[in-house]
Order: C-alpha cells, then sequence, then structure tokens
C-alpha cells in the first residue's frame, strides 16, 4: 500500500500501520502510546531538501562528465547533443560541481549548529549514541549480517545508522576532497600551474576521470541496491525523500534505535503525520526518474569499457 495511507487502531489494543502491519503498543514493557495515524520523522527538511539538491547536481556531474569521458560513444555524442555540445555540457558540469560543493558546505554548517543547539560539544557529536563513525558496533554488525545472510544467525539489531549509510556519508567527504580539488585544478590551470608543475595538470585529469567514474558506479550499483533493491525495500525506498517511515517498518529495520526511544520515553516525540497521496505520487516520478538515470548511465558505461573502450 502507498505510505500515505492512513493506520486504523485495531480493537486488541493494537494499532494498525499502512503496511497492514501491527504494532503493538506495548513493547519490552513500555508503552507506546497512541500511534494511529503517525509516521516515525527519521529525516529534518534540511536533509530532504540538501539530498534531493544533491541527486540533481551529481546526475547533473555524473551525465556530462561521461559524455566527455566517452565521447568516442554514439550514445555519447548523442547525448551531449542533446545537451548543447560539449562546450554547454562543460557549463552544466561546472554549474553542478558548484552546487555540490554549496550542499556539502551547507551540511557542514547543519553540523555546526547542530553541536551547539543538540549536542553541547564535538565530542557528543563524535561519540554519542547516534555518532556517524564508524564503532565496535558496526564491525559486529558487519559479521552478523554475513551470518545472517549465510542462515547461521539472526539479523543484527541496527542503530540509527548502519554501517553501509556511515560508508556511504564518508563516501561524498572523500569524493568532494579528490574530485573536487582535481577538478578545480582543471578548471583554473593557469592559476595552480603558477605554483605546481605542469604535469600536475596531467596527474589531476587521471585522477578526476577516475574517481569520478568510480564514484559513478558505486552510486549507480552498490548506494542503488542497499537503499532500493534490497528484498525489504524493493523497489524504492522513499524514507529521504519524505523523511518519515511507517512504523512498523522502522521497529523492523532499526531496532535498537526504536527500542532506545521506547526506554527513554521519546518515542512519540519523532512522530509524524504521513504526507497524502498525492505528494506521494509526486515524490515517486522524480525518484523513478532518477534511478532510470542511473541506471541508464552504468549501462552505457559497461557498453563503452566492453565494446568501444579507447
Amino acid at each position: 500500500m502507498e505510505n500515505s495511507e492512513l493506520a486504523h487502531a485495531q480493537p486488541s489494543g493494537e494499532v494498525q500501520t499502512r503496511d497492514t502491519k501491527p504494532v503493538s503498543q506495548v513493547v519490552g514493557g513500555q508503552p507506546v502510546g497512541t500511534l494511529e495515524h503517525k509516521d516515525y520523522l527519521r529525516f529534518t527538511r534540511l536533509n530532504r531538501v540538501l539530498h534531493g539538491t544533491m541527486i540533481v547536481s551529481f546526475m547533473s556531474l555524473a551525465l556530462t562528465g561521461m559524455t566527455l569521458k566517452f565521447s568516442y560513444t554514439a550514445w555519447a555524442s548523442t547525448l551531449s547533443h542533446l545537451l548543447g555540445g560539449f562546450e554547454s555540457a562543460g557549463y552544466i558540469h561546472r554549474v553542478a560541481a558548484v552546487t555540490m560543493v554549496g550542499v556539502f558546505v551547507a551540511h557542514l554548517v547543519d553540523l555546526y549548529r547542530r553541536k551547539r543547539t543538540e549536542f553541547g560539544s564535538w565530542r557528543g557529536l563524535l561519540f554519542g549514541p547516534n555518532t556517524m563513525l564508524f564503532t565496535r558496533k558496526d564491525l559486529q554488525d558487519l559479521i552478523g549480517n554475513i551470518k545472517w545472510f549465510l542462515g547461521q544467525g539472526p539479523r543484527p539489531m541496527y542503530g540509527r545508522w548502519t554501517y553501509w549509510e556511515k560508508f556511504d556519508y564518508f563516501a561524498v567527504f572523500w569524493g568532494i576532497t579528490v574530485i573536487g580539488s582535481t577538478g578545480l585544478m582543471l578548471w583554473f590551470p593557469e592559476l595552480f600551474t603558477a605554483v605546481l608543475p605542469g604535469w600536475m595538470i596531467n596527474v589531476a585529469t587521471i585522477i578526476h576521470s577516475d574517481e569520478a567514474l568510480l564514484a559513478v558506479g558505486f552510486i549507480f550499483t552498490v548506494h542503488f541496491f542497499n537503499t532500493h533493491l534490497r528484498p525489504e525495500k524493493f523497489p524504492m525506498d522513499l524514507v529521504i525523500f519524505t523523511g518519515r517511515m511507517p512504523l512498523e517498518e522502522f521497529r523492523r529495520d532499526k531496532t535498537a534505535e526504536w527500542e532506545a526511544l521506547l526506554k527513554s520515553g521519546k518515542l512519540e516525540e519523532h512522530l509524524a503525520e504521513p504526507y497524502p497521496p498525492i505528494v506521494i505520487r509526486g515524490i515517486r516520478v522524480f525518484a523513478w526518474m532518477a534511478l532510470a538515470t542511473g541506471f541508464s548511465i552504468v549501462v552505457w558505461i559497461i557498453y563503452a569499457m566492453l565494446f568501444t573502450y579507447q
């Protein structure tokens, strides 16, 4: 069913979420309270806006960058003409790059704000229970997940962030640093060769091209699978777009976080009204366009690498 369908209170004292699975009002002896017609609010509006902007900028970078890297292929030539030619594609590429850096800076500013308002210190932000840094539990979850895949153990009880979500998060830091810095060198070669030897531009070209190809391949395969194509999420996970999760899905996917919120009595502080169906349909259209674009780029790259690589 659609995520925006209303929940229904059950006579048994349980609450029915939009996927028709009941959420008990008492878990581990802790009362949940009145949960009907509510979703768990996982991401703020700023989180969703930044992620949506990053999707658009990354797609633009991928399309324009790959047409240049594989310019000898028919699909790259056709795509570049649709974009107004290789020169116009270059302008689009640079605008998208500036947008991507802007998103990154906005996220860092938001982290600083949250450090002051929510955590009180960098220690609280970086080493608290919901840290984005890798911890021993992430290693335990990785081992537990492998055992679960092999049928040798139960599914790990994940907290707010899984180990693969943390990896995806820090991959952006790596990409901005490596791809962004080399792209800046290629954008302003005269400025950089005033202090660096000329051969550094050749090195920057190789690093920028190959790291970008790695990033595109990773995002459109591994990240897409982890986010959308896993059996429990297929064909699409809308949480980053809506910011909301049905409660049964939240309890199943983020069991440790669910139980921590129950224990602290703060679960209801994180509940929100689901979006109406028309909004969900609009979000799905955007998400499907992004998925289709990403998979198309992967197919074009594989074709170029296998049959026309120069």
